[in-house]
C-alpha cells in the first residue's frame, strides 16, 4: 500500500496502529502524547505504559489502544536533538524501524504516524522528514500489504521541511506569471481579429467569407498526403490508437523494470496495478497517471504524451500541474518528496489506495 499524507489530530485517525512520540519513561505528556492519552482514556493508557515501565530511546513498546479510534498504540521513542553530532539521526532511523517491526509482529494492515521527535524534542523538520520519508519508503518496498499514514497538524511543516520550497514557490509564481501574460495576450488577438472581421465581413475583404467564389484560388483547399507517405501515416495512427494501459506497459518492458518495482515507486497499490494491466481501456485519474510516469522517470514530452492516451496533460494554468512539471524538469523522480509538496500545496497527492 501507498504512503499517505494527511492534516488531522492523530487521536482521531483511524487505522490498525497509532504511533505514539513517547518518552524513554512512558509517561504522559505534551503534543502528540497528551492528545493520545486524553482521547485514549488517561487512566486506562497511563496503567498500561507503567505496566511496561520503560522503553529506550530508538525502540518502541506496545498498548492497547483502548478509545482510540485502532486496535494498538505503538510508544515510539526518538531521540532528543543535540545538534546532530550524538547518533540523533540513527537512532531516528531506529525508531522508525522499530515501529516497523511491531506493525509486521501485530499483523497490522494500516499504521498512523506523526513526525517523531519533530517537536519538543527539537529534530529539525527538513531532516526529520526526510527520515521518516526514507525510512517508512524502505519498510514499504517489503511490506505493500500495509497502509502507512504520515499524520501533521499543520501543511506550513512540510512545506518548511523541504529543501525545495523556496525553489518551488518562486516556480510557481513564474508559471503563474507566464500563463496570464499568454491568456491576455491570446485574448487581446482574438479581439483584433474579431475587429478585423467585422470590418471586412461586407467588402470581400481577404479572409472574409465572400472573398471565396467557386474555384477560387484563396480557398482552403484539402489537404493530400502523398501516396508514398500513406504507410508512415497508418503506423502513426495506429501508435495513436495505443490506449493507455497498453503504451504503459509497453514503456515498462522496453525499461526492463518488473510490476513491483513500478506500483512502489509510484506509490501505488498491487491490486490498482493489477487493474490497470488487466483492463486494456483503463482510464486513469491524472494522480495516478502522473505516479506511472514518475516511477518510469519519463521527462516532460515523454509524460505528456502518456497522459494524452488517458485524455490528460499538464499545463501552467493548474498548481498540481506546475508543481509535477517543476520535478519532472529537474529529474527529481521521487514521489513521496513530490507528495510531500502537493500536500504543503493542499493538492490531490499522486499514487493511490
Amino acid at each position: 500500500m501507498p504512503l499517505s499524507i494527511v492534516r488531522n489530530d492523530i487521536a482521531r485517525v483511524a487505522a490498525d496502529a497509532v504511533v505514539n512520540a513517547a518518552n524513554t519513561r512512558l509517561a504522559p505528556g505534551g503534543g502528540v502524547c497528551g492528545a493520545l492519552f486524553e482521547a485514549a482514556g488517561y487512566a486506562d493508557m497511563a496503567r498500561a505504559c507503567e505496566a511496561i515501565g520503560h522503553c529506550d530511546t530508538g525502540d518502541a513498546v506496545v498498548t492497547p489502544a483502548f478509545r482510540l479510534p485502532a486496535r494498538w498504540c505503538i510508544h515510539a521513542v526518538g531521540p532528543i536533538w543535540r545538534g546532530g553530532t550524538h547518533g540523533e539521526e540513527e537512532a531516528l532511523r531506529r525508531c522508525y524501524r522499530a515501529v516497523f517491526a511491531r506493525v509486521v509482529e501485530l499483523g497490522a494492515r494500516s499504521v498512523a504516524f506523526p513526525l517523531i521527535s519533530a517537536g519538543i524534542y527539537g529534530y529539525p523538520v527538513a531532516q526529520a522528514l526526510a527520515v521518516a520519508r526514507e525510512e517508512t519508503a524502505a519498510f514499504l518496498a517489503a511490506h505493500d500489504e500495509v497502509a502507512a499514514t504520515l499524520v501533521v497538524f499543520d501543511r506550513a511543516v512540510v512545506r518548511e521541511g523541504s529543501a525545495l520550497a523556496t525553489e518551488i514557490a518562486e516556480y510557481i509564481d513564474d508559471a503563474y506569471a507566464e500563463h496570464h501574460l499568454r491568456a491576455r495576450s491570446r485574448a487581446a488577438e482574438l479581439e483584433r481579429e474579431s475587429a478585423w472581421a467585422e470590418d471586412g465581413s461586407s467588402s470581400g475583404a481577404p479572409g472574409s467569407a465572400r472573398s471565396y467564389g467557386a474555384g477560387s484560388l484563396c480557398a482552403p483547399q484539402p489537404l493530400a498526403v502523398p501516396s508514398s507517405d500513406k504507410g508512415a501515416l497508418d503506423e502513426a495512427l495506429a501508435h495513436l490508437d495505443a490506449s493507455f494501459s497498453e503504451t504503459l506497459l509497453a514503456l515498462i518492458d522496453a525499461r526492463g523494470m518488473t510490476d513491483a518495482e513500478v506500483y512502489h515507486r509510484a506509490n501505488l497499490s498491487r491490486q490498482l496495478f493489477a487493474k490497470i494491466r488487466g483492463n486494456a481501456a483503463y482510464r486513469p485519474t491524472k494522480p495516478t497517471a502522473v505516479a506511472l510516469a514518475f516511477a518510469l522517470e519519463l521527462n516532460l514530452r515523454e509524460t505528456q504524451d502518456l497522459l494524452g492516451r488517458a485524455g490528460l496533460t499538464l499545463s501552467r494554468a493548474s498548481k498540481f500541474d506546475v508543481i509535477v512539471r517543476f520535478f519532472i524538469e529537474r529529474g527529481i523522480y521521487d514521489v513521496f518528496r513530490l507528495n510531500e509538496m502537493l500536500f504543503a500545496y493542499d493538492q490531490p497527492l499522486v499514487g493511490s489506495l
